[in-house]
């Protein structure tokens, strides 16, 4: 499954750059036409989306690698690096969104050729909206979190455009200039907390967090199925991590004491084969223990 799905997440990857590189033609098509401060920020933002594209890249083609002697668990943790990464420029866009916005607010001024720029700007963010819908989608089905993570950056994008928007439309309507800059820094504080979020959610597979709740329960009973009418006593000691699309998982297995070297063999094959049929991606290690070490607080297998 992971051979097979890596080279669709290297495409959309490439696809990102090539989408970011388009969509920043068009907004500073629009800044030039309208002289704009919102939209300067909102083009010279695009620049970031460029950047994290080509992040996500490098890291996919880090992650891809084999275990070496060296990182005897894979490279998959790189996706992650990749995330974090996008969540600072995120910020750092952000940072400047309000930078920007602080200079039109001390002053104020009208643009040229507002409606035709606006109608650039609105046509590049509907761009960006399909392919950071595209990226989030096909990023959790392949379960990536680079491609995830750039999906949700490219939807603040489309956020902080549609904000700009906004903010430029009621000025036209009021001749308020002011508005323009005030909406782009309530944008702004948005693709903060946009940015900590993915950032947040990199560092709990940096950190090794476990599965969610929902996963952990599938993984009890798969192994509870597994193992039913083979002899086997209980599973204790359940632990599980994530990196990328791998999901690690560990656990003692608990077997009558005459139990044949070989007949705990073959019931780890089989709970082994029955995890990664479900998780594709799945690593699994098994330690079996003799009857004496039951704890009678684990997974309980009805033989």
């Amino acid at each position: 499954m992971q051979t097979k799905s890596m080279p669709r997440v290297m495409r959309l990857a490439i696809g990102s750059v090539i989408v970011g590189l388009a969509v920043m033609a068009l907004k500073a098509l629009a800044w030039a036409l309208t002289g704009s401060l919102a939209l300067m920020s909102d083009a010279l933002e695009s620049l970031v989306n460029v950047a994290t594209a080509l992040a996500v890249i490098v890291a996919l083609r880090v992650a891809r690698r084999p275990a070496d002697s060296n990182h005897p668990y894979g490279h998959h943790k790189a996706e992650f690096f990749s995330a974090v990464l996008e969540g600072v420029l995120i910020v750092i866009a952000a940072l400047f969104i309000l930078h920007e916005a602080w200079g039109g607010f001390l002053a104020p001024r009208g643009m040229e050729a507002p409606l035709l720029g606006m109608t650039i700007n609105a046509a590049a963010s509907l761009i960006n909206g399909a392919w950071a819908v595209l990226l989030i989608r096909n990023g959790r089905q392949h379960r990536s979190p680079a491609l995830v993570a750039d999906g949700h950056h490219l939807m603040t994008d489309v956020i902080s455009s549609v904000g700009v928007l906004i903010g430029i439309t009621l000025a036209l309507l009021s001749g308020w200039w002011v508005l323009d800059p005030i909406l782009a820094a309530l944008v702004a504080l948005n693709i903060l907390w946009s940015g900590w979020s993915v950032i947040k959610g990199s560092l709990s597979g940096l950190m090794d967090e476990a599965v969610s709740d929902k996963e952990l329960a599938k993984i009890r009973s798969l192994i509870a199925e597994a193992a039913n009418g083979h002899a086997a006593i209980e599973a204790h000691d359940l632990r599980t991590r994530h990196a990328g699309p791998v999901t690690f998982i560990d656990f003692d297995l608990v077997m009558p004491g005459e139990t044949t070297v070989e007949a705990a063999h073959d019931l780890c094959d089989r709970i082994e084969a029955a995890l990664m049929e479900a998780l594709p991606d799945a690593r699994v290690t098994i330690h079996v223990e003799p009857e004496h070490k039951a704890k009678h607080s684990g997974i309980v297998v009805l033989s």
